[in-house]
This record gives C-alpha cells, sequence and structure tokens, in this order.
C-alpha cells in the first residue's frame, strides 16, 4: 500500500483563528498508531516542531514498549512501530522521497472545508496510481491555510446525519482510512 500519514502539530488554528503550534497528546499518538496498522498504513507520522514535545512523544512510546505496560499491552508496542517523530513536514516528504523514490502526493484534510476531493475519487486515484500518498491532518482547530495550499488536494470533510461537525482527529483519521482503504 502507497499511504502515510501525518498528524501535523504545526501550523494549525487555534479557537482564535490564529496559526499556532500544539502540544502532543498520548491518546492521538497510540490511538492513531493502532488505527494506522489496521488499515496498513506505511507510516504514522507526528510532527511537532518543539523538541520538548516530540522529547515527551519519545518518553510515551519508551513506557509502552517496555516493562509492566509492555507486558499488559504488547500490541501497542507493535502499533508504535509504524510512528515516526519529525521536526516538519519537509522531513516527512524528504523521507518518503528518498524510501519512494518519488515525492508523495500531499492530501490535506478539513472539517471546515465546503468542498474537496471525494473519498471515491481519491480512493480510485490511490488504487490506481503507483505515487505514494500523505494524508495530513491538524490538531487543534485545523490544518492552517498555509499547510492546506501547499497541498496537491483538499479531502471533502467528514460529514454525518447532522451539521454538527468536530471530531476529535483520532476519530477524523478512523473514518477516512475506512473511506480510503479497501478492507
Amino acid at each position: 500500500m502507497n499511504i502515510y500519514i501525518a498528524l501535523l502539530h504545526y501550523p494549525v488554528y487555534n479557537k482564535k483563528g490564529e496559526a499556532i503550534s500544539t502540544s502532543i497528546t498520548g491518546f492521538d499518538l497510540h490511538d492513531i498508531a493502532r488505527t494506522a496498522l489496521t488499515y496498513g498504513i506505511k507510516r504514522y507520522y507526528v510532527v511537532n516542531p518543539k523538541k520538548t514535545q516530540r522529547d515527551f512523544a519519545k518518553r510515551i512510546i519508551g513506557l509502552w514498549r517496555q516493562g509492566e505496560s509492555f507486558e499488559y499491552n504488547p500490541t501497542r508496542a507493535e502499533a508504535f512501530e509504524i510512528l515516526s517523530l519529525k521536526e516538519n513536514l519537509n522531513e516527512v516528504i524528504c523521507e518518503i522521497e528518498e524510501e519512494y523514490g518519488s515525492p508523495p502526493v500531499l492530501v490535506a484534510t478539513s472539517a471546515r472545508a465546503k468542498s474537496g476531493i471525494s473519498f471515491k475519487e481519491l480512493k480510485e486515484k490511490i488504487n490506481k496510481e503507483e505515487n505514494p500518498y500523505l494524508i495530513l491532518f491538524g490538531t487543534g482547530w485545523g490544518l492552517a491555510e498555509e499547510a492546506i495550499k501547499n497541498a496537491n488536494y483538499l479531502l471533502e470533510p467528514v460529514t454525518g446525519k447532522t451539521d454538527y461537525n468536530h471530531l476529535s482527529v483520532r476519530s477524523a483519521v478512523a473514518i477516512i482510512l475506512d473511506r480510503l482503504i479497501d478492507t
């Protein structure tokens, strides 16, 4: 499979619409890693410009890879094997290009979008093309415009039965991967 995902902590918006950097959470680390492994994602990148935040994530990952946590739940350690911490999105793109031989097609996600490439169209492209795809997810109040404008595609937003649209990023990742990947 040629799909990678990245959880960006910068540039994202806060509640006031200001571009900020958010903090890493343990739930996002292990819940998204488990979802990514379940759906066969090649690598799950957590991108945060702050070294203290990346060090925090390393400590959490380390706790699940050894000792009582590992003995209690070894499958969580397995999921962390596809997780990679990076300082910025450019590092992610360069690593995928080096590994794959071509730069990834960037797909931004946003709950605020009014339109975008449909799940069906993107799924067809992924299934018929050889290119690697990197799906970008934002924390906080979503990806800042500067992250979205550099993407090749903006994916249509996840919608449900009501107009309410403020899912956790963990839920959005699971729904989007389920809609894009044949199981």
